[in-house]
């Protein structure tokens, strides 16, 4: 028995050693826990005093709006401030920034805000993100809604897409075209991903109009006795080979007059298209005529009393007007048969001849006025200047080659002169010496296309005597209509 209570009694004692053991190493743990929190506390404390240091000796920089900016590719980048302070004091003004900003590269630009200040130097940044986030875009030049095609061969009549990108510019060649059932479908991604679809309907059917050309002028002009033929010409179409083209109209080269020649090409779908051709049967050259032509006008004081003297001895003349003067004077000439041309409204050189759709314009301008007055569209007109002018280099460069033309192309006929009274130098000359000049240039072997002014004074007396002169010596007088023959000039711009 006593060995055993020996050994119970050891287990015991061991026992409690173990337990003691255990308390003594849960009570070292605590005591390092304690440690560690100290450390800790420690820590905190120098942290918060180290920022109070810079709180209180470091200048500080505080940025407005955010530090991660985005901006779209091409868009406006706008600073959005920046204030510095050191001790409850302003230093704004203080502050370097370094950095830029360009919109028109995609990439990212740090913005650097730096303040030096009592020997303490603080900085921050700002990251500016240029992107694309812009879809690109799938144009079509005709119907954006429907694709048609042939019905009969199938064939696109057009697929006319483009895609264009705000970076990448030009990316059709891109684009993935896929029919998917009764719609063709149009996808393209630019480099950034940014994705596009469109879809069109498929129709079948055909609506494009046959392409028909003359192998000739839109408009002729022939003189009386002439020879005419209908132009050959050339037609195609996107879906039909057998293209019908129909000629009508009839041109009678044996009279002065204005006659069309119409073209019709008609496709299988009935699809037309129509070009009139403009024949003009030129009266044949009349010599010994004499054509009195007066520029500028009208002009009270002046037009009135030449109107009175061409009453007086039976004469007609052409008056290329502007839109100055009265109303009255040009209805006047009008109803007692003269002929009334255009002279463009301003007769500025600087506006007439500054392009051609300047010209056109202004021309535009006293036709309106002329066709108000009289209820007739004028045809007749005469250049400032002439057609020979030069001054025009000064405002275009070669724009008389394409007027002169451009005006028969648009139903025109432009008249120059070939003597010249010299009336329109400044006075210099006497209503005599006027008529001078123009009676010692008089041919019968020739028309004879008068450049007088009715602005001016000594011309309304020189009139009378021209007259006189012309009748005594077999000459006639007419106006000119959009048949006479064109007297013109040389082209030298």
């Amino acid at each position: 028995m006593g060995k055993k209570n020996l050994l119970k009694n050891y287990c015991k004692i061991s026992s409690q050693r173990k337990k003691l053991n255990a308390l003594q190493k849960k009570r070292l743990t605590s005591f390092q826990i304690r440690r560690i929190i100290i450390c800790v506390l420690f820590l905190i404390i120098g942290i918060c005093l180290l920022f109070a240091y810079k709180i209180v000796f470091f200048p500080r920089i505080r940025l407005e709006g955010s530090s991660v900016v985005v901006v779209d590719y091409k868009g406006n980048y706008k600073e959005a401030g920046y204030l510095s302070s050191y001790q409850g004091k302003n230093i704004t003004n203080s502050v370097k920034v370094k950095g830029k900003v360009n919109t028109k590269k995609i990439g990212v630009y740090p913005i650097t805000y730096t303040v030096s200040y009592q020997g303490h130097t603080v900085s921050k940044t700002r990251i500016v993100k240029v992107v694309d986030n812009k879809k690109p875009k799938i144009e079509f030049s005709t119907n954006k809604n429907a694709l048609y095609i042939c019905p009969n061969t199938k064939k696109y009549l057009f697929d006319d897409y483009r895609a264009i990108d705000n970076y990448d510019g030009d990316i059709t060649n891109l684009v993935v075209v896929k029919k998917k059932g009764s719609v063709m479908r149009y996808e393209v991604k630019d480099t950034y991903g940014n994705r596009t679809v469109v879809e069109r309907k498929i129709v079948y059917k055909d609506t494009e109009n046959p392409k028909l050309t003359l192998n000739s002028s839109q408009t002729l002009m022939l003189m009386v006795g002439d020879e005419f033929s209908p132009s050959t010409y050339q037609v195609s179409d996107n879906c039909s080979t057998d293209v019908k083209v129909k000629v009508t109209g009839v041109v009678d080269t044996s009279k002065a007059g204005e006659y069309q020649k119409i073209y019709e090409a008609t496709d299988e779908a009935g699809n037309v298209t129509k070009i009139v051709q403009t024949v003009v049967v030129m009266e044949p050259v009349k010599k010994g005529v004499i054509y009195l032509t007066f520029d500028d006008g009208p002009r009270s004081g002046t037009t009135d009393i030449i109107l009175n003297v061409l009453k007086e001895k039976g004469v007609k003349a052409t008056f290329f007007v502007t839109s100055g003067g009265p109303d009255d004077l040009i209805k006047r000439a009008y109803d007692e048969g003269h002929s009334i041309g255009l002279h463009t409204a301003s007769h500025d050189y600087s506006i007439v001849y500054a392009s051609a759709d300047s010209y056109f314009n202004d021309l535009q301008i006293v036709s309106d006025r002329v066709e108000k007055i009289t209820g007739e569209k004028s045809t007749l007109i005469r250049f400032p200047g002439g057609s020979s002018n030069t001054i025009s280099r000064r405002y275009s460069s070669g724009i008389m080659s394409y007027l002169t033309k451009e005006v028969v192309n648009r139903g025109y006929r432009y008249y120059d002169w070939n003597i010249d009274s010299r009336d329109a130098e400044g006075g210099k000359f006497s209503a005599d010496e006027i008529a001078n000049f123009v009676i010692n240039s008089l041919s019968h072997d020739r028309v004879n296309m008068v450049l007088m002014h009715d602005i001016k004074v000594a011309t309304k007396d020189a009139i009378g005597r021209i007259i006189d002169y012309g009748k005594s010596h077999g000459y006639t007088f007419e106006a000119i209509t959009p048949f006479t023959d064109m007297v013109i000039q040389r082209v030298n711009n």
